[in-house]
């Protein structure tokens, strides 16, 4: 149980103190569960966030269920999720009950304008990490360069483009398993 409550705690600090979704959070979670906690390594978190990605749902939402169903099964899953989802639940609930009209402040919207603007550095930041860690080759940069610009100039849809991206790695590995 000691260890459940852990997880819980641990995906609750997550949840509380990132803003800007599951992106901006990667960070967050590399230092929590990766360097701190040791549940899972850098390369998994990847491959966690891609299945995220994939999946219906939050990608934050559905990391913290992986990692808890990996490390505890379906019981370390409900600990890890609503780990994830309490501090929002919390903090929305009490905007909404006291603060009718809350987004109409002057104040907040300039916090909200400051704010988005971190997300964007946090995001930037993940970008980085992911093309220096996920990058290895001219093939990989090419993937990369022909999928940023299918989806954000032609408008491809990210879900062809996972299974397509997903194809052309596979079949570029060979299928062959990753050397540890």
């Amino acid at each position: 149980m000691r260890e459940l409550i852990s997880m819980f705690l641990t995906f609750a600090r997550v949840g509380a103190f990132t803003f800007g979704g599951g992106y901006a959070m990667l960070p967050v979670l590399q230092r929590e569960v990766v360097e701190k906690k040791g549940w899972c390594t850098e390369d998994e978190l990847t491959d966690m966030y891609a299945i995220g990605q994939c999946t219906p749902g939050v990608i934050a939402v559905n990391v913290a269920t992986y990692i808890g169903n990996r490390k505890r099964g379906p019981l370390g899953a409900v600990f890890t999720t609503l780990g994830m989802v309490f501090p929002s639940l919390i903090i929305i609930t009490v905007i909404a009950s006291f603060l009718t009209h809350f987004a109409e402040y002057e104040a907040v919207q300039h916090a909200f304008s400051g704010i988005r603007i971190v997300v964007c550095a946090l995001v930037t930041k993940t970008i980085y990490t992911m093309i220096r860690k996920n990058v290895r080759d001219i093939a990989t940069l090419l993937i990369l360069i022909f999928t940023f610009a299918a989806v954000a100039l032609f408008h491809v849809s990210p879900i062809i483009a996972v299974v397509v991206c997903g194809t052309a790695g596979f079949l570029l590995g060979g299928g062959k398993k990753k050397e540890g």
